[in-house]
């Protein structure tokens, strides 16, 4: 794909799901998305690897935005440019590091069952080591995506992780976005000890928004919402092994808030049309999909802890791929109609 016509880029929100290794899905689809530079990002909503990938996209803008306030299309097309280069630097180092920590995944998948079943993180990691916090700040300057919040051109992020001690939904926003907030938000119970940010304690935020919606529509001007679902919400098997019940009730449980205020969206614009409701109070989203949790059913649910690069790698290009499609088939529509289905597919 080739970079589009100079042109007033195109307001268009992300919500970008958690999964595991299987963002780099969504690494593909951002890609696609910030190579044609016809759309501009007013909020991002991330969870777990979403939230990396937000926080990835929010550093290339917020470094354009640094360094040229005053060029707004110069800003642009620099900021899909630092974009797009911080997401690979990200996702390269995880599979560097996915290459020689685990190798031969099935390995890796018969450790970590046999390490959450007995031990947990507080035992098996005292010193509370995480790789992926040190890859993360390499690639993301932190100080400079606060430094940015407010600037023209630069997305608002908005990165959801679950307070242990209440079990509610934190939104972390603004200044408060930071390599903590990140982690904590991608923070698996079984596999990481709690994130304290002041003085709270955070899970994943899978738990209570995978991605939250709710912030894009009260905090962004804009009516367009593209959803990158990494996780299925359709399972045509019944599991019937330990491992794949785990499994599909990690599904459910991570597609539940989703389905939640997808469903309330819906009805707020059903209420809309009928004037049953104050449009001047009330906005109309037009929401948007790429269905990745169809086009990675076939990998099961337990490669999402594989992290080999040639693995990250098949991700990418099928992401890439849906992105493309999704921007050939839907760049018309967005500011104009509305193409998921919320009744036919929720």
């Amino acid at each position: 794909m080739t970079a589009r016509a100079s042109a007033a880029p195109i307001c268009l929100n992300l919500a970008l799901q958690g999964g595991g290794s299987h963002g780099a899905f969504t690494w593909g689809v951002l890609d696609a998305l910030l190579e044609d530079q016809g759309f501009c990002f007013p909020g991002i909503s991330g969870t777990s690897a979403g939230a990396m990938n937000a926080a990835a996209v929010v550093h290339g803008f917020s470094s354009a935005a640094l360094e040229f306030p005053k060029h707004s299309e110069r800003r642009h097309v620099e900021g899909c440019a630092r974009a797009r280069e911080a997401l690979q630097a990200l996702w390269n180092g995880v599979g560097t590091m996915g290459s020689l920590m685990w190798g031969v995944p099935a390995a890796q998948s018969m450790l970590m069952g046999m390490v959450t079943q007995w031990l947990s993180p507080y035992q098996t990691n005292p010193l509370d080591f995480n790789p992926l916090r040190n890859q993360l700040q390499q690639v993301v300057d932190f100080e400079a995506v606060q430094r940015a919040v407010g600037l023209e051109g630069v997305p608002k992020a908005f990165v959801c992780a679950t307070n242990v001690r209440t079990g509610r939904g934190k939104i972390f926003k603004g200044a408060e976005i930071s390599a903590d907030a990140v982690m904590a938000s991608a923070c698996l119970p079984q596999l990481f000890r709690a994130v304290e940010i002041d003085g709270e304690h955070y899970w994943d935020g899978g738990y209570s928004g995978n991605p939250a919606l709710y912030p894009l529509i009260y905090e962004t001007q804009c009516s367009d919402m593209l959803l990158v679902q990494i996780n299925p919400i359709e399972y045509n098997e019944l599991p019937n092994t330990a491992a794949d019940i785990m499994e599909r009730m990690n599904e459910v449980t991570f597609n539940a808030g989703l389905l939640s205020e997808l469903r309330a969206i819906d009805f707020v614009r059903r209420l809309l049309a009928e004037g049953r409701l104050d449009a001047n109070r009330y906005k109309s989203v037009l929401l948007h999909r790429i269905d990745g949790g169809a086009a990675l059913a076939e990998f099961g649910a337990s490669s999402k802890t594989r992290a080999d690069g040639s693995f990250l790698r098949k991700l990418f290009a099928l992401g890439r791929a849906e992105g493309e499609r999704w921007i050939a088939d839907h760049r018309g529509d967005v500011g104009v109609r509305q193409t998921l289905q919320i009744v036919d597919n929720f």
